[in-house]
């Protein structure tokens, strides 16, 4: 007996029927993060931007990409996904800013083992949610099912964004020297890095999850599922009035492997860890898993999620700046001769 197509890939497990109706629910979304640039809406074969060339003498394009890593385990045991897309519009969108980069637009790729309209909708109401924070545009995606390859409950959430910057103004760490001062900036909590050493440290499940701690002032579950910070607005704000010579975004590998990237041949950055954010979250990841302070500096941001280097003259400034956008900050240290690398005192 001969089958259709159509009805053969249904009998497969790929529902287009749920794809057309992911679409419809997202629309509302994406909506919220429509800015001039933007050109036609969501549906087409590609995402559409004019370019603001006329805003720039000598635009140089910026692109970031990154995904959420394992923290997606968490969602799905909390079965909470409308936060998750912060995460991933912030790993890509901190980056591009970090190198002196306006975000322009984001394009989301979600891999489901089932398409189940409702949950695309909800993380792709967090994915605009930080779009919107960042100034940026969603005007593109792609939700692909892939039964027998992934559980029907799961999925893995990746991104993709573009950013622009006059290329004189760009961040690239040509004007650091020696004497500068490091501008530690709050994070706001684990963000997206180290989650496969938190999953193991607490053994998460769903029985550990839900544990709430004094330290904490919540649950293990909710203070894990805390979105990555974006950086990008006032960021942005602090180069329209202060030189920023180098900033060091501080994601996976922590403040050892992050720091140096911002820092040029035969300078040093030290930096006091007394003077660094406190997250009450890290006393309780390295005491229940009896790690050392080396692997916990060298795994996640402990508190600071963007270092910064300016002038000295210019870091009482800077701070009251970047205190006057909303963020934690202070002066954690500075910029020495040396060997490159980070110190940590």
């Amino acid at each position: 007996m001969n089958k259709s197509y159509s009805d053969s890939y249904a009998a497969a497990g790929v529902d287009v029927t749920a794809g057309y109706e992911s679409v419809e629910l997202i629309k509302s979304h994406v909506k919220r993060t429509n800015i001039p640039g933007v050109i036609g809406g969501i549906g087409g074969f590609g995402g559409m931007f004019e370019l603001p060339w006329g805003d720039y003498k000598n635009p140089v394009l910026v692109s970031g990409t990154d995904g959420v890593g394992t923290k997606l385990k968490l969602a799905f045991l909390m079965d909470k996904h409308d936060t998750i897309g912060i995460d991933c519009v912030a790993m890509c969108v901190n980056d591009v800013a970090c190198s002196g980069a306006k975000p322009l637009f984001f394009l989301d790729y979600i891999a489901c083992g089932k398409n189940y309209p409702e949950k695309i909708a909800q993380i792709v109401k967090g994915v605009a949610e930080g779009c919107v924070q960042s100034g940026c545009a969603l005007v593109g995606g792609e939700t692909a099912e892939h039964p027998g390859l992934m559980p029907d409950e799961e999925y893995d959430l990746a991104g993709f964004t573009v950013g622009i910057g006059e290329k004189d103004k760009l961040v690239s760490g040509e004007h650091l020297k020696a004497g500068d001062a490091l501008i530690g900036v709050a994070s706001s909590g684990v963000h997206s890095n180290g989650f496969s050493l938190v999953r193991k440290v607490f053994n998460i499940g769903e029985d550990t999850i839900g544990v709430h701690y004094d330290e904490l002032g919540t649950t293990l579950g909710e203070e894990l599922i805390t979105p990555t910070r974006i950086y990008v607005k006032p960021l942005l704000t602090l180069m329209d009035s202060v030189r920023v010579n180098a900033i060091s975004h501080i994601t996976g590998g922590g403040f050892y492997e992050n720091v140096p990237r911002m820092l040029s041949d035969n300078t040093l950055a030290v930096i006091e860890k007394n003077k660094c954010h406190h997250k009450p979250i890290f006393d309780l990841i390295q005491k229940t898993g009896g790690i050392s302070e080396h692997d916990m500096y060298n795994t996640f941001n402990m508190g600071t999620g963007l270092v910064i280097a300016v002038d000295s003259d210019k870091a009482d400034e800077a701070v009251r700046i970047l205190t006057d956008c909303g963020e934690a900050a202070a002066v954690i240290g500075e910029i020495r001769n040396g060997e490159k690398g980070v110190d940590l005192v």
